[in-house]
């Protein structure tokens, strides 16, 4: 697609235009209020509880569940177990046909035969309330036979290992290779080759919402509408009719509002699928709300990677190679429908992107694991690969004894270098990595900085400075799921309407998980119209109520849905002026809207009102000229086609200081500095991008899921699970570079996980700065006083 002309866009230009201007959020009175509709607090005619009995086990096989006693207390309705659920609903295998190799045993709702972490659900209690069928779970006797678990991701592969699943002859989920130049021969010819192994901690997306569903069969429509908190209505529809066996018309979901996800709630839960699967088995509405401790169990897990990696470098600072070999374990299963090899797959995607060096190899190998599943959370794949990235550039750096801003200097892809590839073949439209650089460096006033580092070393007190840039993948389109089988959307769609007062119906199939969907989507349709942000309503989240899409995840609302809402709304503003030019006697050209007003295009007159306008075409149609029949209605989809992605990307900078007695690390300031073409709504940028650095800072310095050999999860709480508080957070300040996508009208990228992308790489580089002059260097994370202190050779 051309981009279009000055004129065609001079929609978003205009004065009363809510492009670029933060304005309220259409959600935010109601929510502040507390009249959030969250699937927790929903309550149906004779609706159940239903409570999972889960494995305290890593890995065993069931010999015999007892559920007698637990059937005969009061107020239990049915105690359901694996084998007589498989009636209901059919096994899934999550594998992709684009993912080559990739294989997954079936999973099913509730297991059967054996369970595969500790947590898997063995049986299903339904009960009057949620109390009543905990207190049956207690009277459930299972006989387990315990089977040796598979913990460590290092020898899972080895002969001597359990093989989790037999029918799949090995623990190998996955292995992708990639080679691209003469990475030997570089290497060779470098004046310094640098490797070092990356190990990043799994850890997962604490949300203040759990996990929730509610299924209703209404036996009498042959029909089952779910209300789930999910990122992807259309894709739950798909999989809850395909394995319930019934068409995706006898299925509607629901989704109102979301107490956050970040990844979490893009997948398909086997307890979520039992719900559903329940709720046809016993012809009546059940209600599944994850407690805390299942949450930790059963939400996806993220980012437990191995990472070995190598650098070559001339004495002048150009970069000639990267080599990784990336391990990661993704629990039992392969996590459905998106699958758990895309992280890795990412990482191989993106090491070495923002670098001209185009002598690459990669290896990643994704190995089964007697651990919950792991699979897509927020920034799939970023923070490793910018995490080895950036490390292994500060170390080369150190080597050839070179400022760590200029090597990145020399060695960024150019501004005017586009469009180009990067190493792995990833296609780059429009980056800005040395505007970005720059516009960093000003913002933290790097050289002032360093020179009160030095100062402050004397004087015994240890401050670091750290820089990552990073790319991001952010509007992925039919490239990346519909090619690989899975039945998840690449394209949005919005419709939009003139009602009879002259307000303005918007449905959209992008979702609202705190992120601003509704505003971002009103403010484009009001601009378009020229209609006040008051007279928008949004509605989404409703399969029967919205245009087929694929949701909200990937950093994808704003860049795909946002285009659909700005040619919905074009659509409509023309079909507007068509009429309005019938009823005053003009051309739609001398025409313009305004203030909720018809004007005269040249001064702005008004002429009239879209209320009168309204009035006239739903009530009054027979005073028009014959052969005018309005349609104040416009639906549009999109989907980018020329690019699979639309690549963004920035820099972050982090200042820090460590207590070298206690191992303490004190965050002091944090800058970002993030290009995401069009910005809709600034505030809420900043917001999204401020929200992903503490996730990024949480992974850096705080969060890890700590299993032991046996597999037994030995922090699945909130007392030893750290996550990051207001309190250990510094400020920071968010910069913008504007590099709009040419593939849309609106040129918006995405943004919700560029702070989660570079954060960990810009602290660990900011501690190993630190620790450099003690002669230590740390490439793992979470960095613990612990880690430090080890470093430090303190203990």
């Amino acid at each position: 697609m051309t981009r279009p002309t000055a004129d065609s866009l001079s929609v978003l230009d205009r004065p009363n235009s809510y492009i670029g201007k933060t304005v309220p959020r259409p959600n935010l009175d109601r929510l502040l209020q507390g009249r959030g509709q969250y699937v927790s607090d929903l309550e149906l005619p004779r609706m159940a509880h239903v409570v999972f009995l889960r494995s305290p086990h890593a890995h065993a096989r069931i010999v015999a569940i007892d559920a007698t006693a637990a059937k005969r207390l009061p107020g239990v309705i049915s105690v359901v177990t694996g084998r007589e659920l498989e009636a209901v609903i059919t096994p899934w295998v999550g594998v992709l046909s684009h993912l080559k190799g990739l294989k997954s045993a079936p999973q099913r709702a509730i297991a059967v035969e054996q369970v595969c972490w500790q947590g898997e659900a063995v049986a299903a209690i339904v009960a009057t309330s949620r109390a009543v069928a905990e207190d049956a779970m207690e009277h459930i006797a299972v006989d387990y036979e315990e089977l040796e678990a598979v913990t460590d991701m290092r020898t899972a592969l080895d002969p001597s290992t359990p093989v989790i699943h037999a029918s799949l002859g090995d623990n190998l989920a996955f292995e992708r290779a990639y080679h691209a130049g003469d990475v030997d021969r570089t290497f060779a010819e470098s004046d310094a080759v640098i490797e070092s192994e990356f190990v990043f901690g799994r850890h997962t997306g604490v949300t203040l919402e759990p996990r929730a569903v509610v299924a209703d069969w209404n036996a009498a429509e042959a029909r089952l509408t779910i209300y789930q908190g999910t990122q992807a209505p259309h894709m739950v529809q798909n999989i809850a009719a395909l394995h319930l066996g019934l068409k995706e018309s006898q299925v509607r979901v629901v989704c109102k509002d979301v107490g956050g996800s970040f990844g979490i709630k893009v997948h398909i839960y086997a307890d979520e699928m039992a719900t559903y699967a329940l709720s046809k088995l016993l012809r009546r509405p059940i209600k599944f709300v994850a407690d805390r401790v299942e949450s930790f169990n059963t939400d996806i897990h993220a980012r437990d990677h191995r990472c070995k990696g190598r650098i070559g470098v001339k004495q002048d600072g150009t970069i000639t190679a990267f080599e990784i070999d990336d391990l990661t374990g993704i629990g039992p299963y392969s996590m459905y429908p998106r699958t758990s090899a895309i992280e890795a797959n990412q990482v191989v995607n993106l090491v070495g992107g923002p670098y001209v060096a185009q002598n690459y190899r990669a290896r990643a190998r994704v190995v089964f694991q007697n651990k919950n599943v792991m699979c897509q959370y927020r920034a799939v794949g970023h923070p490793i690969a910018c995490s080895v990235t950036e490390g292994l550039v500060d170390l080369a750096a150190a080597r050839i004894g070179m400022d760590p801003v200029e090597i990145r200097r020399r060695n960024l892809i150019a501004d005017d270098g586009y469009p180009c590839a990067s190493p792995s073949g990833m296609k780059f439209e429009q980056l800005s990595h040395h505007a970005s650089l720059a516009k960093l460096l000003q913002m933290m006033d790097y050289d002032a900085l360093r020179a009160e580092q030095t100062a402050l070393r004397l004087r015994g007190i240890h401050r670091g400075i750290g820089i990552a840039s990073f790319i991001e993948v952010t509007n992925p389109s039919a490239a990346f799921y519909g090619v690989g089988g899975a039945k998840i959307s690449s394209q949005d769609g919005v419709a939009v309407r003139l009602d009879a007062q002259g307000s303005v119906i918007c449905q959209t199939s992008i979702t609202e998980q705190g992120q601003g969907s509704e505003s971002l989507t009103a403010q484009i349709v009001g601009s378009v119209l020229g209609v006040s942000m008051e007279r928008v309503r949004v509605t989404l989240g409703d399969t029967d109520n919205t245009p087929y899409g694929g949701g909200t995840w990937a950093s994808r609302g704003a860049g795909i849905g946002g285009e659909a809402a700005l040619q919905a709304a074009k659509a409509l503003r023309k079909n507007i002026l068509d009429v309005a030019a019938a009823i005053l006697q003009s051309t739609p050209a001398e025409l313009d809207i305004a203030g909720n007003s018809i004007v005269s295009a040249s001064d702005a007159t008004p002429r009239i009102e879209l209320n009168e306008l309204a009035r006239i075409v739903y009530f009054r149609p027979d005073t028009l000229p014959p052969g005018i029949q309005p349609e104040l209605m416009a639906t549009r989809h999109f989907v980018p086609r020329q690019y699979p992605f639309a690549f963004t990307n920035g820099v972050q900078a982090s200042w820090l200081e460590i207590d070298t007695e206690t191992g303490f690390i004190k965050l002091l300031k944090h800058w970002v500095v993030e290009d995401c073409g069009t910005i809709i709504n600034p505030q809420l940028v900043d917001e999204q991008i401020r929200g992903g650095v503490v996730q990024g800072l949480g992974a850096a310095l705080f969060e890890k899921c700590i299993y032991d050999e046996r597999g037994q999860l030995t922090n699945a709480n909130m007392a030893d699970y750290l996550v990051p508080m207001s309190g250990e957070m510094p400020d920071i300040e968010v910069g913008h570079v504007v590099s709009p996508t040419q593939e849309t009208e609106l040129g918006a990228k995405g943004a919700g996980e560029a702070g989660t992308a570079g954060a960990a790489a810009a602290v660990a580089n900011a501690v190993n700065d630190v620790l450099r002059p003690f002669g230590a260097i740390i490439t793992e994370i979470p960095l613990t006083p612990q880690v430090i202190l080890t470093a430090l050779g303190r203990i």
